[in-house]
C-alpha cells in the first residue's frame, strides 16, 4: 500500500534519527563501517528536500535552504564529521515532515464545504410530478419541492406553504426562521418545518453557499506577506553562503599563501558553521513547545506562524452566537399576570413536546418544577409561524407570538413592559388563555461567563474589538452592552463579514476573526488569524488557523500571552544564534578556530537555543475572567396581579 506524502515524511524522519543514533554508537565502539550508516541516514533524511530544492532551483531559479542544508551535510562528511552531517539532515527532515502535515490538514476545508452542498433536488415538472434532478441542472424559475427535514438545494423564494428553516449554516443564528410565501431561501439551509414549494432564483454556481466556498478557496490560495518575505530572505541567504564559501577557499589559497588543504579545510568549516541550524532552532523548538503547551490547555494551532503573529494582534472580531454567547436562548424574564395555578403546568406540558430552542429554554428554566396535574395526554397542535395550542377542559391555551392571541397593545402596562424587553434585544413569547395574556417571557442568548474578562484584557492590550453578527441590531446591542465592545455590525451575511474582515486587515495589519459557523468560514479564512470554537462546525475548524477546543474564550487570552512570550524567546534566540555564527565565521577567517571547536560552537549554540525555547512548555498564568454582568433581568415566576 502506497503511503501518503505525510506518512512518507514521517517514516523518513524516524529512519534518519534511528540510523544517526546507530552510526553514533558504532563510531564510539570503533566499528569501521560507521560512515556508511551516516551516509544512509543523510540519504534517507535528505532525499526528498534535496530533490525539491534542486527542482525549485532549476524550474524557478530560486535558491533555498533545502539545497544549502544538503551541501552543508556533504561538506561535514568531506571533512570527516559524519555525525554532524546526519544531525543537520535530521533537523531539516523533521521540519519538512511537520510542514507536510500542516499542508495536508489545510486542504480539507474546501472538500468539506463542497460535500455539504445538496447534489440533487425534487424538481416539479409541468405535469405536477416531481423528478430527482441534479442541482447543477436547475434553471432560474424552476419549481422545487422541499420535503420536511431536507436541505434546501438552491437559493430561491417560497411560493407555496409555510415552514420553519434552520439557517444556522448561513446566519449562524440558533433560532430557526419562520418562512411564508415570498420569503427568501438559501441553499444549504435545513427545512425543519412542513414541506413547501420554492422557485429557483439563482444558478447553482451563484448561490450564497457557493460564494462561501469560493471565498474560502481564494483565501487559502493567497500567500501571506510573511511567507513572501521568508522566501526572499531564504534566497538571499543561500546565495550569500554559496558565493562566500568558494571565495573562502580560493582567496586565501591564491593571495594569502595558504596551502590548498588549509584553504579547503577552512571553506568546509565555513560551510558547516554558516549553516542555519541554530537559526532554525531559534524558532522551531520554541514554537513546537508553545504549540504543545497550547494543546495541553485546549488550544490547537495549525502552524507556528499563526501563533507568532498573535503577539502582533491589533484588531479582533467576534461572531456573536456560540462565540461570545452560549449559542442557545435562555429565559431572562418570566412574568405571570394571573394566579391561575394551572398556567405553569400547562405551559410546561406544551413546551416539553417541542424541540424548538425557545421551548427548550423555558423547559430548562423550570427544570426543578414538578407538574402537579396529569397533562401527559394533551393534544398539542403546532401552528406554523405562530406557536402551539391545546385545549384543556374546553379552554384553549396558546404559546407563541403576540399576534397568536390578542392585540397586546391595548393593555398599556403590558405593552410598555414587553416593549422594554424588545428594546433590550430579547425575544418575547406569550402564554394565552383563550385570547387573554396570562404570562409572557423574555429570552436572550446570554454572553458566556468569561467573555467580559477576555474582551477587557484585549482592550487593555490596545486591541480593537468588534462584534459581527447576522442577528438583529437590538439583540447585538444588548450583548454589546454586557461586554463593552468597541464596534458592532449586525445583520451581516457571510459576504458582509468577509468584507469587514478584509477592511480591518488592511487597516490594522494583523487581525483575527473568532467564529464557529459555516457562515463564518470565509471571514475566518480571510483574517490574518482565524480562530474557531471547538464545538462549532467542522468547516469552521478546518478553515481556521487555531481552534479553541473547549469553547473557552479565556484560552484565547492565554494564547495571546503565550504568543508574546514566544516572540520574546525567539528574538533572544535569533540574536544569540546570529552572534555565534558571526563569531565562528570571523574566528575561522583568522584561523583561530579548529573544526572541532567550530562544531562545538555551532552545535552548542543550537542546543542552547533549543533549551531556551523549551521554556515555552511552562504554563502561562492568566487572570480569571470576570462574569458578564449587565442589564438582563431574571424574574423567577414573578407575579403581577
Amino acid at each position: 500500500m502506497k503511503l501518503s506524502k505525510e506518512k512518507q515524511a514521517l517514516v523518513a524522519t524516524v529512519l534518519c534519527l534511528t540510523l544517526m543514533a546507530t552510526g553514533f554508537i558504532l563510531e564510539k565502539t570503533a566499528i569501521s563501517f560507521y560512515p556508511l550508516i551516516f551516509i544512509l541516514a543523510i540519504f534517507i533524511g535528505g532525499f526528498k528536500q534535496t530533490k525539491e530544492g534542486l527542482i525549485d532551483t532549476i524550474e524557478n531559479k530560486h535558491l533555498n535552504v533545502d539545497l544549502l542544508m544538503a551541501l552543508a551535510a556533504i561538506g561535514a562528511c568531506i571533512i570527516g564529521n559524519w555525525f554532524e552531517g546526519a544531525m543537520l539532515t535530521f533537523i531539516f527532515c523533521l521540519s519538512g515532515a511537520l510542514e507536510e502535515y500542516a499542508t495536508n490538514k489545510s486542504k480539507k476545508e474546501i472538500s468539506n464545504l463542497i460535500n455539504m452542498q445538496p447534489e440533487t433536488a425534487l424538481k416539479i415538472n409541468n405535469d405536477g410530478k416531481t423528478a430527482e434532478t441534479p442541482v447543477a441542472e436547475l434553471a432560474i424559475d424552476d419549481l422545487v419541492l422541499v420535503p420536511k427535514g431536507s436541505s434546501i438545494p438552491i437559493d430561491g423564494f417560497l411560493i407555496s406553504g409555510e415552514s420553519t428553516v434552520d439557517e444556522a449554516a448561513i446566519s449562524g443564528e440558533s433560532v430557526p426562521v419562520d418562512k411564508s410565501v415570498g420569503d427568501e431561501l438559501f441553499g444549504g439551509t435545513i427545512n425543519s418545518g412542513e414541506a413547501f414549494t420554492m422557485k429557483v432564483a439563482k444558478k447553482s454556481e451563484d448561490t450564497l453557499f457557493a460564494k462561501i466556498i469560493r471565498l474560502v478557496d481564494e483565501a487559502q490560495n493567497t500567500p501571506s506577506q510573511t511567507a513572501s518575505f521568508i522566501d526572499k530572505i531564504e534566497n538571499i541567504y543561500v546565495k550569500a553562503v554559496l558565493i562566500i564559501v568558494p571565495l573562502m577557499i580560493l582567496i586565501p589559497f591564491l593571495f594569502l599563501g595558504w596551502s590548498w588543504n588549509e584553504s579547503f579545510y577552512r571553506g568546509m568549516v565555513l560551510l558547516v558553521v554558516a549553516s542555519p541550524c541554530a537559526l532554525v532552532a531559534s524558532a522551531t523548538p520554541a514554537t513546537l513547545a508553545a504549540i504543545s503547551n497550547g494543546a495541553k490547555n485546549g488550544v490547537l494551532f495549525k502552524g507556528g506562524i499563526y501563533l507568532e503573529n498573535l503577539a502582533d494582534l491589533k484588531a479582533i472580531a467576534f461572531d456573536k452566537t456560540g462565540t461570545l454567547t452560549r449559542g442557545i436562548p435562555a429565559v431572562t424574564d418570566a412574568v405571570f399576570l394571573t394566579k391561575d395555578s394551572d398556567a405553569l403546568d400547562i405551559l410546561l406540558a406544551m413546551e416539553q413536546r417541542s424541540s424548538h430552542p425557545l421551548a427548550q429554554a423555558i423547559v430548562r428554566f423550570y427544570s426543578e418544577h414538578q407538574i402537579q396535574n396529569d397533562y401527559g395526554q394533551l393534544d398539542v397542535q403546532n401552528v406554523v409561524g405562530s406557536g402551539m395550542e391545546t385545549t384543556v377542559n374546553g379552554t384553549t391555551w396558546r404559546i407563541g407570538k403576540a399576534a397568536f392571541g390578542t392585540d397586546t397593545s391595548s393593555d398599556n402596562h403590558l405593552h410598555q413592559q414587553t416593549e422594554q424587553l424588545y428594546s433590550e434585544g430579547k425575544t418575547v413569547i406569550y402564554l394565552f388563555k383563550e385570547n387573554t395574556v396570562v404570562a409572557y417571557f423574555g429570552l436572550l442568548d446570554l454572553p458566556k461567563p468569561e467573555a467580559a474578562g477576555v474582551l477587557a484584557y484585549f482592550k487593555e492590550q490596545g486591541v480593537h474589538t468588534t462584534m459581527i453578527t447576522g442577528d438583529h441590531l437590538q439583540t447585538a446591542q444588548a450583548v454589546a452592552r454586557e461586554l463593552a465592545i468597541d464596534e458592532i455590525h449586525a445583520g451581516c451575511l457571510p459576504e458582509d463579514k468577509t468584507t469587514l474582515i478584509k477592511e480591518q486587515k488592511a487597516a490594522y495589519g494583523v487581525n483575527a476573526m473568532v467564529g464557529d459557523g459555516i457562515n463564518d468560514a470565509p471571514a475566518l479564512a480571510n483574517a490574518a488569524i482565524g480562530v474557531a470554537m471547538g464545538e462549532g462546525t467542522d468547516v469552521a475548524m478546518d478553515v481556521a488557523d487555531m481552534v479553541l477546543m473547549k469553547n473557552d474564550l479565556s484560552k484565547l487570552q492565554m494564547s495571546h500571552l503565550l504568543s508574546k512570550k514566544l516572540k520574546k524567546i525567539v528574538v533572544q534566540n535569533m540574536i544569540f544564534s546570529v552572534a555565534v555564527i558571526m563569531l565562528l565565521i570571523f574566528s575561522n577567517l583568522f584561523q583561530v578556530i579548529s573544526l572541532p571547536l567550530g562544531v562545538i560552537g555551532h552545535e552548542g549554540s543550537t542546543i542552547l537555543v533549543i533549551l531556551n525555547g523549551l521554556r515555552m512548555l511552562k504554563t502561562i498564568p492568566t487572570t480569571p475572567a470576570k462574569p458578564a454582568a449587565g442589564n438582563s433581568r431574571r424574574q423567577l415566576a414573578h407575579y403581577e396581579g
